[in-house]
This record gives C-alpha cells, sequence and structure tokens, in this order.
C-alpha cells in the first residue's frame, strides 16, 4: 500500500494518535471515520431517512430494467442451458460482491460513492478516475434508458412522429423525477417503477405464450465463436451492473447495517426474474427473438408490454442522473452549509447538475450514431470494475489494515483467492468487453450501418446541441441577473 496512509492501531471509527508509516493491522492514516452527513438533527435537508426496503426498491428500479430485454436473444446465442447458467452464477457473483461493498462501506461510513472509495484504495489519482467513471457510466445509462423510452413510445404510436421528438418527450419526465435532493423523493415513486417491469415482464410472457413462433428452433446448447458468445454474454452481465449506486444508496439509510438485506432481496429478485423471463420468452420465440425481447411480440401484446414498462424506464434514467448530480453536489458542498440547507446557492448548483446530467444524457441518445456500442464501452470500462472486480480490492485493503496484514491473506486463504479472483474476472470482463465492442464498431462501419446514422444525426446531434447550449447559457445568464452575491464569492461560499 502506498504511503498516504498513516495509522493508529484501533477499529474502525475509533479516533486516535496517527503514524506516520504504512503499519500492517491499522486503519489508513488520514482516515475520516466521519459518516458522510453527519448528525441531522436540526437540518433543513435530511438524507439518511431510507429503510432498508426502500433501498431495495430502489436498487431493483434500477437494475431490473431495460437490460433483461436482451437476455432472451443471449439464449439464442449459446443456447438455454448454458445461458440461464450464466445468470445464475452471474447473479450469485453480484450478490458476493454486494456484501464486499457493503462489508467496505460499514468500514468505511465516509464513503458515499466509487470516487471516496478510489481515494481510499488509490489515493487522488484513483478518486478522479473513479469519480469520473460513475459520472460517465450513469449519464451513459440515462441516455439508454432514453432510448428505451423512445423505442417504447415509437412502438405505442407506430413510429408516427421523429426519433428525437420521442426521446425529448420522455427526456421531460425523467429530468423532473430526478430533481428531488434526497433519494427518499425518488424511492416511492421506485414503487410503480418495480410493479411496471414486473408486471411488463409478465405482459411480454403471456404474449410470447399466446402467440408463440411456429417452426421455431430452441437449442439446449449452441457452439459459437467467442466473439459471438461473448457478444451474448455481455448482456446478462451487464443487466446485473448497478453497484456504482450502492455508496449513493446505502449512505441515505437510516440503519446501513441493514443494506445486505436490501442487496439480497435485489438479487434473489433480479435472478429469479431474469432466468424466468429470458426462459420463457426463448421457449416460444426461439432463435430468432429480437432485442429488446418485446419487439418479437404480436402487435398488441408489443405495445402493451412496452406502455407498461415506460414507468420503469422513466425512473431508472431519473436514478442514473441523480446519483451522476449527487456525485458531483456532495463534492463540492461537503461539509458546508449548502448540503443540508435551503439556500439560492445549492438548490440553483443542484438544479444546473440535474438539468446537465440529463441533457448529455438527451444530446448523447439522438446524436451520436454508434451511441450503443459507447455505451457498451462505458459498461466495460467501468461497470465491469465497478460491479465485478474492484470488490475484490476492497477486501483485499481491508484485510490488510484492519487485521494483520500479509499474514491475514495467507490465514484467510480461501477469502483471498475468491477475492484475486474477483479482479481478475472483473479485468476480464473489461478487456473483452471492450474486444468485442470495438471489433463491432468496425463492422459496422463496414457495414455502412455507422455512415447511415451518421447522415441521420447530424441534424439531431446540431439541433439537440444548439438547444442545450442555448438553454445553459440561459440558465448562466439568469443566475448573473439575480443573485446579489458576486461571482467570485461562489466558489469561497462553497467552502
Amino acid at each position: 500500500m502506498s504511503e498516504k496512509y498513516s495509522s493508529s492501531r484501533q477499529s474502525p471509527g475509533d479516533s486516535g494518535e496517527k503514524h506516520t508509516e504504512d503499519v500492517p493491522g491499522t486503519r489508513p492514516a488520514g482516515y475520516d471515520n466521519a459518516d458522510v452527513f453527519g448528525h441531522e438533527e436540526g437540518h433543513d435537508i435530511k438524507y439518511k431517512t431510507l429503510s432498508w426496503p426502500l433501498v431495495a426498491i430502489l436498487m431493483i428500479a434500477e437494475i431490473v430494467s431495460n437490460g433483461m430485454l436482451s437476455l432472451p436473444s443471449s439464449l439464442a446465442v449459446v443456447g438455454i442451458v448454458p445461458g440461464l447458467i450464466i445468470i445464475v452464477f452471474l447473479g450469485v457473483f453480484a450478490t458476493y460482491t454486494s456484501w464486499l461493498l457493503v462489508k467496505f462501506k460499514m468500514n468505511h461510513p465516509e464513503v458515499h460513492n466509487m470516487g471516496d472509495a478510489g481515494y481510499i484504495l488509490f489515493g487522488p489519482v484513483g478518486r478522479e478516475v473513479l469519480a469520473f467513471g460513475t459520472v460517465v457510466f450513469a449519464v451513459f445509462a440515462t441516455g439508454g434508458q432514453l432510448l428505451a423510452g423512445q423505442i417504447a413510445l415509437a412502438s405505442l404510436s407506430d413510429g408516427k412522429l421523429c426519433l428525437m421528438l420521442y426521446t425529448g418527450i420522455f427526456a421531460i419526465p425523467t429530468l423532473i423525477c430526478s430533481f428531488p435532493r434526497t433519494l427518499d423523493g425518488l424511492s416511492w415513486l421506485s414503487v410503480p417503477s418495480v410493479l411496471s417491469i414486473l408486471i411488463a415482464g409478465i405482459v411480454g410472457m403471456v404474449g410470447a405464450g399466446l402467440y408463440p413462433v411456429q417452426d421455431r428452433t430452441v437449442n439446449i446448447a449452441e457452439g459459437s465463436s467467442f466473439y459471438t458468445a461473448f457478444i451474448s454474454i455481455t448482456n446478462p452481465v451487464f443487466s446485473f451492473a448497478g453497484h456504482f449506486m450502492f455508496f449513493v444508496m446505502v449512505s441515505e439509510m437510516k440503519q446501513p447495517q441493514h443494506a445486505m438485506r436490501a442487496a439480497y432481496t435485489l438479487q434473489g429478485f433480479a435472478t429469479t426474474f431474469y432466468v424466468v423471463f429470458a426462459a420463457v420468452v426463448y421457449a416460444y420465440i426461439g432463435n430468432n427473438v429480437a432485442s429488446p425481447a418485446f419487439s418479437s411480440l404480436e402487435t398488441k401484446w408489443q405495445k402493451a408490454a412496452f406502455g407498461i414498462a415506460i414507468p420503469n424506464f422513466l425512473i431508472a434514467g431519473s436514478l442514473y442522473a441523480h446519483t451522476a448530480s449527487k456525485l458531483l453536489f456532495v463534492r463540492i458542498f461537503r461539509h458546508s452549509r449548502h448540503l443540508h440547507s435551503h439556500t439560492v446557492l445549492g438548490w440553483g448548483s443542484w438544479a444546473l447538475l440535474i438539468l446537465i446530467m440529463n441533457g448529455l444524457g438527451f444530446v448523447l441518445a439522438v446524436g451520436v450514431p454508434i451511441f450503443n456500442y459507447l455505451i457498451g464501452i462505458a459498461a466495460s470500462l467501468f461497470a465491469a470494475w465497478f460491479t465485478y472486480g474492484i470488490a475484490g480490492m476492497f477486501w483485499l485493503h481491508d484485510s490488510y489494515h484492519y487485521e494483520q496484514g500479509l499474514h491475514t491473506w495467507a490465514r484467510k486463504w480461501f477469502q483471498s483467492t475468491l477475492a484475486i479472483l474477483t479482479i481478475l474476472i472483473g479485468g476480464f470482463i473489461c478487456v473483452a468487453g471492450m474486444y468485442v465492442t470495438v471489433r463491432s464498431i468496425v463492422e459496422a462501419y463496414n457495414n455502412g450501418e455507422v455512415a447511415n446514422k451518421t447522415q441521420e444525426n447530424r441534424r439531431l446531434l446540431r439541433l439537440a446541441s444548439t438547444f442545450s447550449a442555448a438553454f445553459v447559457t440561459f440558465m448562466c445568464s439568469g443566475r448573473s441577473t439575480t443573485s446579489n452575491e458576486p461571482r467570485a464569492s461562489i466558489a469561497n461560499e462553497a467552502t
């Protein structure tokens, strides 16, 4: 470990004399054991209000979303038995990494997001890299949900409007729902979100069963090249990718020690629902199942399923935009009155961050012809580590500092091996995911797919960029004319 740590031999949460050496069995140096939101008595805005059932609902609303609609097509590539085994394995694996993340959070109550965790592991550089990755992935995920909403609205209206208009219509309620300062404000919206994706999935399965594809082919196992197989495997891999929000959610719990109850509920629901949905839809549609799977249904069932799923797409997009904004907001105003009080600077900054994150997601969704591929790159670079690989680093770090260093790693050899395997698996998913995504982009260029989309989206990108720039300029000019505070004092006021 690096020399940025100094420590005293004591358990997490205690205070005491600091040392300048990195001593096994002691906590990291400069360790601030204060809860990120501190004691909230008397504050206007209270963050730590969530119970574990509401956190479970938030987790399900975020993770069980449009990603599951690609699972039946994954089974079509590798076969139903290998595909279901992969889904179950990833569900169990994601539960294990959830436990590692929650344990790390309990040892480090000051951790609010992956950037904070990166600082503990790797210092200032780690904080910036992981914070950047969190914001980038959250913005891309917001854009992905806007695309899902676009597809749903186009299906309901038989594509009578232009795609940019569908996306814009969907972006407005997504922005509004992401506006609450606390996750408690979003938790109750997540209840209908979870119900909508559950009912939509059931409707999709019923529609597939009532109108099965005749002469369909269903394979028990299917031989594929590494490239083809891993493209399909990335679907279930990233269907469990939501751990980058766990620190943010647990930080707003009344009793964070109950966080694993929420994680167990999430993973149990997600794994079961994924297995049933993927198996049933694939069994009735066969190898020609589309992605998203609802597009393979008979028209009226397709419209019903997409329509019912809209609240889920909307709230999931709101959660992603909220998370990106919350990371930056807490980073800027941590330990200041603007975090907990109704101040002009606090609310103005929050509103601007929400607008920027939703605006970036919108611009990416409507203006970038290879946006779906870019989502794959972002997921490979960041989600592979946030959901899988980095959890092993958390265990190795804390077992070294809070126990007996290398001796603990040797004594707890099984857990050490699991942690190392977790890191290696995360690295493999990252590298392989990047490879298949970049190769897909090259093939799309060679097939003319990207050129066609580029010409089609050029006007949309220009319009969206112009609108976003004008809107941000208007907001900034409004701030400068209405505020009595000089601009130079804003940075000082944040502290």
